[in-house]
């Protein structure tokens, strides 16, 4: 009988000392039990990036065992936001990106870390159609006859922005050069403070998220010139694409990434990214995503580096060749 009670303790301590050891573990990789915060580099409420970190939030909170905080800090066309991931030192801080992150590191002179060396990829999250969007009281009806309005009235039109080198600068100056015309370019901090100016009617056009703009456009508030697949967004299958109007190979999205600092170990930077692909994976996530136009990628932290060197080069290229600049 002591003989059995003795192999049961036996067993008891060693199975307990495995949960105390993968406890301990835990406690390392979250000390204290302290949130993971995710730096979004727009406004709260002002992006669809912020919109889908939040969305995905509650679920990797569940992940991870630990809350999941969204730190916004916005500027200097994401560049102080990514700037503040690159140089957090704690351990459990992360960031969100767009295309800005990419375009920025050709576009920005003295940028104050560098894309590649600073940072590591962790995952790809989802992406979005981009739409051309004018505002209703401008007499264009098509793109044909905005590119005509704007040769004829060189600087008269105005084209808003939710910052320096993100997706809505970059395919305004794609637009302007293809065409062959002068708008002047207007950046905001963050796509809600642009939208609002071209709901006022204080600027004439912009480009933008298609989930963002799509009830305004099917309520007459503003006017659809295009969207920005090659192919007709599912969302919005009645809006001609760019490329189809005189444009061909017009093609511009919205990606939304998740990095953190290249000091960031890499069993970390894994779980992070598990806990993300489980948030995308969620069925009830899915549908919210769905619903709003977000297409859900996931994958692995290879597949984003990749994806962020590919588009590096792509930008780099497109800036030098259209001579796109920072106003």
């Amino acid at each position: 009988m002591n003989l059995l009670i003795h192999t049961r303790l036996l067993r008891w301590l060693t199975a307990a000392g495995v949960a105390v050891a993968s406890a301990s573990a835990c406690a390392q990789i979250w000390p204290g039990g302290q949130p993971l915060r995710v730096i979004v580099p727009f406004p709260g409420g002002a992006s669809t990036l912020d919109s889908v970190v939040r969305t995905l939030a509650p679920e990797m909170s569940r992940a991870l065992g630990v809350p999941v905080i969204v730190d916004n800090r916005p500027g200097a066309g994401t560049v102080i936001g990514v700037d503040a991931t690159a140089k957090a030192t704690d351990g459990r801080t992360i960031g969100a990106v767009a295309n800005s992150f990419t375009v920025n590191q050709t576009l920005v002179k003295n940028l104050p870390y560098d894309a590649l060396r600073d940072l590591q990829p962790v995952v790809l999250m989802a992406r979005t159609a981009n739409v051309l969007a004018v505002r209703p009281t401008l007499p264009v009806s098509s793109l044909a006859e905005l590119v005509d309005y704007a040769r004829k009235n060189p600087g008269r039109l105005s084209y808003g922005s939710f910052g320096n080198g993100t997706t809505a600068h970059f395919a305004g100056e794609m637009l302007k050069n293809q065409a062959g015309v002068f708008v002047v370019h207007i950046p905001y901090r963050g796509q809600g403070p642009a939208m609002t100016d071209l709901l006022g009617g204080n600027i004439d056009m912009m480009f933008g998220n298609l989930p963002d703009f799509l009830p305004h456009i099917r309520s007459g508030k503003l006017k659809a010139l295009g969207t920005t697949y090659l192919t007709r967004a599912p969302l919005a299958p009645e809006i001609p694409t760019v490329a189809e109007q005189g444009f061909p190979g017009f093609e511009t999205d919205s990606w939304y990434g998740v990095i953190a600092p290249a000091s960031m170990p890499k069993d970390i930077v894994e779980r992070i990214a598990a806990a993300v692909n489980r948030a995308l994976d969620d069925p009830a996530t899915q549908r919210n995503l769905a619903d709003r136009g977000i297409e859900k990628i996931g994958g692995t932290s290879t597949r984003l580096g990749e994806h962020i060197r590919a588009e590096i080069a792509k930008y780099a290229k497109i800036v030098r060749d259209s001579g796109m600049q920072i106003d």
